[in-house]
C-alpha cells in the first residue's frame, strides 16, 4: 500500500508542473503584462518600470520562472489587490468554511444517494425505483441557485426555523481557533457555538447537496444493477449464503469503484468553490471571494487559488485511488 501511495503521488509532480507553467504563461500573457494587473490602466510609465524592475519581469524568461515556482513551492502566493493581505492568509481564513460546507453536503448525498441508489436497483421497476429516478432526475434539472433561493425563503424567512445568512451568528461570543466554525465549538467546549455553526450549515448544506446526491443515485443504481447480473453473484445466492452477506461482500463492493469515482470527482467540484451557495446565503468560503476577485481583476488571487485548489483536486484524486485499492485489492498489483 505504501508504494502504491508513493507511486501515486510522484505521479502528481508531472501534472502540478504543467499546471504551473500554464498558470505563469497566462501571468505573463495578461492585457498590458502583470504590471497593469497590478496598477491598472492608470498607471504611470514610472510606475510600471518600478513594478516590473521589483518582480524581475526584466530579467530572462528561464530566471522569472524559476522565482515563480520557488515562491510557489514557499506558499508566497502574493499580495491580494483587494484586501491587501497575503493571499496565502486569505485562503486559510475562508477555506474552512467552504470545507464545512462541502463535508455537510457530502455527508447528505452519500448519506442518501447510496442507500437509495441500492434500494433502487434491488426493486427494480417498482414505485421506490421510479420515484428514485425521476428525483435524481430533477434534482440535476433544477439550478443550485434557484433551490438555495426557495430553501431560504420558505425556511429561513418566512418559518424563521433556520438563519438566513452567515457561517454564525455574530452575537454569540465564540473562540475561534482553526476557523472551522463547528470543530472550534467542540474543541473549546463552546456547546451553543458549535450548534450554532451547525444550524447555519443546514439550508446551504442541503442546496449544494442536491446535484451531489442525484448523481450519486443514479451511478450507484446503474452499477449494483450491473453487479447483480453477474455470475458471481447468482452463485453467492445459490449456494445459499444470506442477502446480506451478498449484498455486503458481492454487490455493494463490486459496485463502489464507480461511486467512488464519482465521489471523489464532487467533492473536488465542491472544494472548489461553491460560489452560488455561498452568495446566496452570504457565507464567508472561498467561492464568494473568488467571485469577487474575478469582479475586481484581482490576478494574485485568482492565480493563488487557482494553484492551491488544483493542489487539492490531486489529493482528492489521490484518495480515491487509494479507496479503489481497498475496495478492489487488484487495483495495487496494475
Amino acid at each position: 500500500m505504501f508504494r502504491f501511495i508513493v507511486r501515486r503521488l510522484l505521479q502528481l509532480v508531472p501534472t502540478l508542473f504543467g499546471l504551473s507553467i500554464l498558470l505563469f504563461i497566462w501571468l505573463h500573457r495578461l492585457p498590458g503584462g502583470p504590471e497593469t494587473a497590478l496598477l491598472g490602466e492608470r498607471g504611470t510609465p514610472e510606475s510600471r518600470a518600478a513594478i516590473r524592475e521589483s518582480l524581475g519581469l526584466n530579467e530572462p524568461i528561464f530566471i522569472q520562472y524559476g522565482r515563480f515556482v520557488k515562491r510557489l513551492v514557499q506558499l508566497d502566493l502574493g499580495t491580494s489587490i483587494s484586501t491587501k493581505r497575503a493571499v496565502t492568509t486569505e485562503f486559510l481564513q475562508r477555506f474552512p468554511g467552504t470545507v464545512e460546507l462541502t463535508v455537510t453536503a457530502m455527508v447528505i448525498a452519500i448519506g442518501l444517494g447510496i442507500p437509495l441508489g441500492y434500494l433502487a436497483a434491488r426493486r427494480r421497476g417498482s414505485f421506490l425505483d421510479q420515484a428514485s429516478v425521476g428525483g435524481s432526475l430533477l434534482g440535476t434539472c433544477i439550478p443550485i441557485f434557484f433551490l438555495a433561493y426557495v430553501l431560504k425563503a420558505i425556511f429561513a424567512e418566512n418559518l424563521g426555523w433556520f438563519p438566513t445568512i452567515g457561517r454564525q451568528d455574530p452575537t454569540i461570543e465564540a473562540t475561534h481557533i482553526t476557523n472551522f466554525f463547528v470543530l472550534d465549538g467542540l474543541l473549546t467546549r463552546e456547546w451553543d457555538a458549535a450548534g450554532d455553526a451547525i444550524w447555519h450549515l443546514v439550508l446551504p448544506g442541503i442546496a449544494l447537496a442536491s446535484i451531489p446526491l442525484a448523481i450519486i443515485v443514479r451511478i450507484t443504481r446503474a452499477s449494483v444493477l450491473e453487479v447483480l447480473g453477474e455470475d458471481f453473484v447468482r452463485t453467492a445466492e445459490a449456494k445459499g449464503l444470506t442477502e446480506r452477506t451478498v449484498r455486503r461482500r458481492h454487490v455493494l463492493r463490486n459496485a463502489m469503484l464507480p461511486v467512488a469515482t464519482s465521489i471523489g470527482l464532487l467533492t473536488g467540484l465542491l472544494l472548489s468553490g461553491a460560489v452560488l451557495t455561498e452568495t446566496v446565503f452570504a457565507f464567508s468560503g472561498i467561492g464568494s471571494f473568488i467571485k469577487d476577485a474575478i469582479s475586481n481583476l484581482d490576478y494574485p488571487v485568482l492565480m493563488g487559488f487557482i494553484m492551491i485548489i488544483a493542489v487539492i483536486f490531486a489529493l482528492v484524486n489521490l484518495l480515491v485511488d487509494i479507496s479503489y485499492s481497498l475496495i478492489d485489492p487488484r487495483v495495487r498489483v496494475r
